[in-house]
């Protein structure tokens, strides 16, 4: 009993810790998009622009999380994810002190570098750390912490610009992840990591071998599509609700903020689910149907405001569910010790998504469509059905194992 209870307080112990430096990843996602009601006029830029910031941001993610996977299978996951919450901190210095949009772009671009760490790390670290048994529930974790983080940024940098100014809100947004890597390296031994077998043995053929299995691609098309709707909810919902419905712009965020704490709740029962299932496909399916078709309600414009948030939050809470189910799902098409590498291959899918996303809904805002922005958030919606149903079909449901 005693030993359980030890077990329990390790694993409890390396999630929180992992879900922190997770948190940490998505606060830096928006942190620019937060801020565009005052780089907008500060720089002269037009939503094209700024969304080819987030771009510039998530193109680096995909490309590096791509590649990281493999140094973290090489030399152990936590000294790259130290290092990745490192460069998040040094890119806000650069943002704060921008004075062309040049700057800005490079502030981005460092930031994706530090970004394109976490998944591959975070990943192989629960793996490696967490007892099976709640594997799911630390995935669930994982992504309600990431989903916190998507919720307070915004809040924390828009309350700090309009009390002060945008530079000095990225000033404080700076000392997060000073304050986090102090606490993961005081906390350094639980996240302690091995590299994999097939790197230490030295048999590079075999490190590249999973880029052959079909799985792999359909999991990358899998996240690629599903974050380029995420894309246009995290970067332009907020000013298509004002502009479709005429509500305040504080009514606006509020949906924003409904959609990530639901989603929380829905991660938090996902993580349930998901550990009670072997067919994680149907739950994803199910979700991502229904949260096709709330967004393309919301884009008609015939329900009253109050409602229009509702469905956000709606949104949030069936999208979230599937969350911990798409981890099982890649889990299950994952080859053994190749953890990093397949999480970051298959992950670069979300951070490409997240850099086509605001381009595309961007030209759409610019071209004065704020309708099509949630259109193109059901459409993108629906093909993910598609892509969960392919990923499903070619994965096999685990064996019992012992944990």
């Amino acid at each position: 009993m005693a030993d359980g209870a030890e077990a329990l307080r390790r694993d409890a112990r390396v999630i929180g810790l992992v879900g922190l430096a997770h948190g940490t990843s998505h606060f830096y996602h928006v942190i620019l998009a937060a801020l565009i009601p005052w780089l907008k006029p500060a720089f002269q830029l037009s939503y094209a622009e700024l969304g080819l910031l987030m771009t510039v941001f998530f193109t680096v993610s995909g490309v590096g999380q791509a590649m990281a996977g493999f140094v973290v299978d090489r030399f152990g996951a936590r000294s790259v994810l130290f290092g990745g919450i490192s460069l998040l901190g040094i890119s806000a210095l650069l943002l704060s002190g921008a004075h062309s949009y040049t700057m800005l772009v490079l502030g981005a671009f460092v930031a994706g570098c530090g970004n394109s760490v976490f998944h591959p790390a975070d990943y192989t670290i629960l793996n490696q750390h967490v007892a099976r048994t709640r594997l799911a529930h630390g995935f669930s974790v994982h992504a309600i912490s990431g989903n916190i983080g998507w919720a307070v940024s915004p809040l924390f940098l828009t309350f700090v610009a309009s009390h002060t100014d945008w530079r000095t809100a990225l000033l404080c947004a700076a000392a997060v992840p000073c304050a986090v890597l102090a606490l993961l390296v005081w906390q350094r031994d639980a996240l302690r990591s091995r590299p994999s077998a097939a790197h230490a043995g030295g048999a590079a053929e075999g490190s590249f071998a999973f880029l052959r299995l079909r799985v792999v691609w359909m999991c990358f098309a899998f996240f690629l599509i599903s974050a380029a709707a995420l894309a246009g909810i995290q970067s332009f919902a907020v000013t298509s609700l004002v502009m479709l419905y005429g509500m305040p712009l504080a009514w606006a965020a509020s949906g924003y903020t409904a959609y990530m704490a639901a989603s929380a709740v829905g991660t938090l029962y996902g993580g349930f689910l998901g550990a009670g299932s072997v067919r994680h496909e149907r739950a994803i399916m199910l979700a991502f149907a229904l949260a096709a078709l709330m967004a393309l309600v919301l884009a008609t414009a015939v329900v009253p405001s109050w409602l229009a948030l509702v469905l956000m939050g709606l949104i949030g809470l069936v999208t979230g569910v599937a969350g911990p189910s798409r981890d099982l799902m890649i889990r299950s098409a994952t080859p053994a010790n190749a953890t990093g590498r397949v999480f970051g291959v298959v992950y670069s899918g979300l951070d490409s998504g997240l850099a086509l996303g605001p381009l595309l809904f961007g030209a759409l805002m610019d071209g004065g469509h704020p309708a099509g922005v949630f259109v193109g958030i059901g459409v993108f919606q629906a093909l993910v059905i598609v892509t969960a149903l392919g990923v499903g079909g070619q994965v096999r449901p685990p064996q019992p194992q012992t944990a």
